[in-house]
């Protein structure tokens, strides 16, 4: 054990003055049991390590194949293994000089067993959370209604909320907004995506009633929804699909929906467009807005993300192209779409890679970075920046 002698004698052949250190002294020695890879390492920022202390769980995600995160209540960040040139130490009970300063009784020897010992830690960087699994998921099994067949056999997947937890690559709070993006909703305590079919079949009871009693679609009651349609489908599925295509309020102590006219007219859309591979664009323009509930007026603004239009094929066309459908890594995505269309306008690309924005990044952030720009007709276009194999 060494004495207080013994470590003065050590700093003067060292060179340094004491007065211009703190008086007490580590001693330090390794446990029998000390070792390298026994312990991990994590660098949190100053937000995390507050939850931590509040006595909220840091959970780490991913599936054998995939890269782990770590997911806290509300974010998910990447972790990377951060290499350093010094060892780290783990020293239990270890005081920072703060700690020392306020502590007279520790102005002396300190002798401290090392417990283990690192060359690297996790890095935490915040990262957008991977959902594109969530639908996939869900899609396995799409409720198509209380009378179907496959309902009864209830041989298929189905999720809880555990289930995808255990499964998705992000924080309950952003599965929690995601389910509400893609209008899933909680059967007999499953998450569930309505069967398109039967989502539009949906819809369609309620459009045609709202036609039928000549009602606003930004009053739409829903205690006569329920009355009316009540002997068609389960109640639930009426109120789903009411908050799917609108806006709940109260009026006067009875509840309303303010049904969102652009939802309606994009859900007609995808019906139409689903069943063919290239739609001539005057054609189904014309299609289309006989096919949405009168009062409502169709837009190509209303297609983004989810049909792209071919301005330059003779006449012009409009096909099925849908954001959700494509890669969710950054590079992986522009590789597929540069192999749909060689060259695209900001306007016609930048639906398609929105989501892939990091915070306060930009679609032309992205568009530098991915791909490379050129002038075509005095309209500035982007390709591919490598050969696609």
């Amino acid at each position: 054990m060494r004495s207080r002698e013994e470590a003065e004698a050590t700093l003067h052949i060292a060179k340094l003055n004491p007065a211009e250190l703190l008086p007490p002294v580590h001693c330090l020695s390794f446990s029998p049991r000390a070792g390298a890879g026994e312990c991990c390492l994590l660098q949190l920022e100053p937000g995390l390590c507050a939850e931590l202390e509040a006595g909220h769980s840091l959970v780490i995600r991913g599936e054998k194949d995939e890269q782990a995160v770590l997911c806290s209540k509300d974010k998910t960040y990447d972790m990377k293994i951060a290499d350093t040139s010094n060892m780290l130490l783990f020293i239990p009970g270890c005081k920072t000089p703060e700690q020392l300063l306020g502590d007279q009784a520790s102005c002396n020897i300190i002798h401290t067993q090392i417990a283990g010992f690192s060359n690297n830690y996790w890095e935490l960087r915040k990262c957008r959370p991977k959902l594109k699994k969530l639908k996939k998921l869900l899609m396995e099994n799409p409720y198509e209604g209380p009378d179907s067949e496959r309902e009864k056999a209830l041989t298929d997947s189905k999720y809880t909320m555990e289930d995808l937890l255990d499964r998705i690559q992000a924080s309950e709070e952003e599965i929690l907004h995601q389910l509400q993006v893609i209008n899933a909703c909680k059967i007999e305590g499953y998450w569930r995506v309505l069967e398109f079919d039967y989502e539009m079949k949906l819809l369609n009871h309620v459009t045609q009633l709202i036609d039928s009693e000549s009602w606003s679609f930004s009053k739409v009651p829903l205690s006569i929804c329920l009355q009316e349609l009540g002997p068609l489908e389960p109640e639930a599925m009426i109120q789903h699909i009411l908050l799917s295509y609108g806006m709940k309020y109260t009026d006067e102590d009875e509840v309303y929906f303010e049904m969102n006219a652009d939802k309606i007219c994009t859900a007609t859309a995808q019906m139409l467009l689903q069943n063919a591979v290239k739609f001539n664009l005057a054609e189904f323009q014309e299609v289309w807005q006989q096919s949405v509930p009168e009062g409502l007026t169709t837009r190509l603004d209303q297609l983004k993300g989810l049909a792209l239009l071919d301005r330059n094929s003779r006449p012009e066309t409009i096909f099925l192209l849908k954001v959700e459908e494509l890669p969710e890594d950054n590079q992986e995505r522009f590789n597929k779409l540069f192999t749909i269309r060689e060259k695209w306008t900001e306007a016609d690309i930048a639906p398609y890679i929105q989501d892939l924005c990091a915070e306060k990044q930009t679609v032309a952030a992205l568009l530098t970075k991915y791909a490379r720009s050129s002038m075509q007709n005095g309209v500035k276009v982007y390709n591919t920046r490598r050969p696609i194999s």
